[in-house]
């Protein structure tokens, strides 16, 4: 049977002043009429049901991932205690579901992209399900296919192709990529035998936890001890004793980029995982001055800016070209659009100067 985990627990300080600490990226609205977080649940719903669903968030976030998704059982939503990175949280998921569904084949995603269309994405999941049902050993990631040289992004090198199903590719891994200089991303893209690695993954339960009882013994034995406790009293004590001690590392590096057997399915759908205030204009039309407005604005002279406010707020703007204009409650951000990356470091400097109060 086919369980799926949303990985829900990123702080998406690249999205300040509207992503902030008691509301993050994912349960924000910036595309359609529902969060990111809601999103990704709908993508998944037609194939997995609720009472297979997972949420592991931040324990400050439980009660919000709750009211988003009121369909998933209370104990189906996982409060990290601390931010541990994906293997953590990968391998927690999985020693969970493994423990109700000892054969289970489990989708995982995080909870702040955007895909599109849906009806691609679920093909290409009932795909990948598939090929975990054939190969129960593999670790299994979706490869998206460049549009141009990002160098935000890791990468992974294909090799010989093993199926096509449904006119889906899937392939053996070669490599992983860390995130490369835009020379080398160009050279990437050039090849075409490099995908971007979009954080999604299906495989058997049993499968990822066998790699991290080789690759990462500690985490394994230690979300195993979490998982048994579950369904007891001591589930929260549980939680903070052994997840806190963990190491954090990002499953890639835990695990897939040594693991034996790693197939990509090429990804049939758009992808965006929305990493900072420049995803708005993938998402939303320009004005006739290169303008991504979301926004109640009024410009002269106002040439390739991205402009968000509330909605009672306006912004006006005279002779200013190329930047980020963003307004949320008691904040403002204007940034040079190409260092929008260094948002992440202005919310840092905001903590060393004791202005918590605004993130």
């Amino acid at each position: 049977m086919l369980h799926a985990l949303i990985m829900a627990g990123g702080g998406g300080t690249r999205f300040w002043p509207r992503s902030r600490q008691k509301r993050p990226k994912q349960f924000l609205t910036l595309s359609g009429e529902r969060t990111l977080l809601q999103q990704a649940y709908d993508r998944i719903e037609a194939q997995v049901p609720p009472t297979a669903t997972w949420v592991i968030t931040s324990a400050a976030h439980q009660e919000e991932t709750a009211r988003q998704l009121p369909q998933l059982p209370a104990s189906h939503i996982v409060g990290e205690p601390c931010g541990r990175d994906t293997a953590a949280c990968i391998g927690l998921g999985a020693a969970l579901i493994a423990s109700q569904d000892p054969a289970a084949v489990m989708l995982v995603m995080p909870a702040d992209h955007v895909i599109e269309p849906v009806q691609e994405f679920r093909r290409a999941a009932h795909v990948a399900e598939q090929m975990a049902g054939e190969h129960p050993t593999a670790l299994i990631t979706f490869g998206i296919v460049p549009t141009y040289p990002a160098t935000g992004y890791g990468y992974i090198h294909r090799g010989p192709e093993i199926a096509n199903r449904q006119g889906i590719r899937v392939h053996r891994v070669e490599s992983f990529r860390e995130k490369p200089s835009h020379e080398v991303a160009e050279r990437f893209v050039t090849a075409g035998d490099y995908y971007w690695n979009g954080g999604i993954f299906v495989w058997k339960a049993a499968a990822i936890l066998n790699a991290l009882r080789e690759r990462q013994p500690k985490l394994f034995a230690a979300v195993g001890r979490i998982a048994e406790a579950w369904p007891t009293a001591e589930r929260l004590p549980i939680l903070r004793r052994e997840y806190e001690p963990l190491d954090r590392l990002s499953i890639d590096f835990a695990v897939l980029e040594q693991a034996k057997e790693v197939l990509v399915v090429q990804a049939p759908f758009r992808w965006d995982d929305v990493g900072s205030w420049l995803a708005l204009e993938r998402m939303h039309p320009q004005d006739a001055d290169g303008n991504t407005v979301l926004a109640t604005h009024c410009g002269l002279k106002t040439k390739g800016c991205v402009i968000v406010s509330d909605a009672e707020h306006l912004i006006g703007t005279v002779g200013v070209s190329n930047l980020l204009i963003i307004q949320d409650g008691n904040a403002t951000l204007v940034a040079d659009r190409n260092d929008e990356a260094a948002v992440k470091q202005l919310v840092e400097l905001l903590k060393m100067k004791g202005l918590e109060n605004y993130l």
